[in-house]
């Protein structure tokens, strides 16, 4: 098992930025890639980001490429999302989740096994 847990989400202007973290304990969580995903009301949860499990490889959304960075401490088991240049859309809930490193960078959300219970984003304009 592997238990994640995000912070860093609140209310900021359009334009502003907020940086997530996603805390992970229990199995290593160095064995996993890490993605971040969002979802907001009435919509299905969307891929943001994913970070190999060394942090070599990381893959975008169209939608946020440019303006949000995903990074990871291992030692620290983290996981960090940097949002900048934030717009209305991007209000969701964020979740934080886990792929087994020996799957691919996966964009697709039922392929991820463990997920963190979700921060709110919103950004007011």
């Amino acid at each position: 098992q592997v238990q994640l847990v995000e912070s860093g989400g609140g209310l900021v202007q359009a334009g502003g930025s907020l940086r997530l973290s996603c805390a992970a304990s229990g199995r290593t969580a160095s064995n996993y890639h890490m993605g971040w995903f969002r979802q907001a009301p009435g919509k299905e949860r969307e891929f943001v980001a994913v970070i190999s499990w060394s942090g070599g490889r990381t893959n975008y959304a169209d939608a946020v490429n440019g303006r949000f960075t995903i990074s990871r401490d291992n030692a620290m088991n983290k996981v960090y999302l940097q949002m900048n240049s934030l717009k209305s859309e991007d209000t969701a809930v964020y979740y934080c989740a886990a792929v087994h490193f020996l799957r691919n960078l996966s964009t697709n959300p039922r392929q991820y096994d463990y997920w963190g219970q979700g921060t709110q984003v919103t950004v007011s304009s």
